[in-house]
């Protein structure tokens, strides 16, 4: 409920380019955990003008708490969060082999043209317009 509420209420608000971090541990089921704080997460976004132009976070690596966490995003699942995550069986078993420290970041080009052009929807910059309506 916190994460929609900052979507709705305070995202739009953040004009200046803002690093929001330290993101809660349920919505992000694939970032490490903070030493200091276990139910907070090692993730970032990158806010500017409302828009999330930069998503990045240190990747979880540690296939049993990978699990667990699949598990509870399941039963999230289950009770009706459409954007809770599967559990993955292969990416688990993948881990269990061996992953090294990771991490990364995605830079939305769409978003930052939106930015560039003050464009306020994204289909009106996105470079495939097959994806854009049709005009009839």
């Amino acid at each position: 409920m916190a994460d929609e509420i900052y979507k709705k209420i305070c995202r739009p608000h953040l004009k200046n380019p803002t690093f929001i971090i330290n993101h809660p541990l349920d919505i992000s089921p694939l970032a490490k955990k903070h030493s200091k704080n276990a139910s907070t997460v090692r993730r970032f976004q990158l806010v500017i003008a409302g828009l999330e132009v930069v998503n990045g976070f240190s990747e979880l690596n540690d296939p049993l708490d990978q699990r667990a966490r699949f598990e509870e995003q399941e039963k999230m699942r289950s009770i009706g969060e459409d954007e809770a995550h599967r559990v993955d069986e292969e990416f688990v078993e993948a881990l269990e082999y061996g992953m090294p420290p990771a991490a990364g970041a995605a830079i939305g080009i769409d978003r930052v043209s939106m930015l560039f052009t003050n464009t306020h929807n994204v289909k009106e910059v996105i470079l495939f317009p097959t994806m854009k309506p049709k005009d009839h």
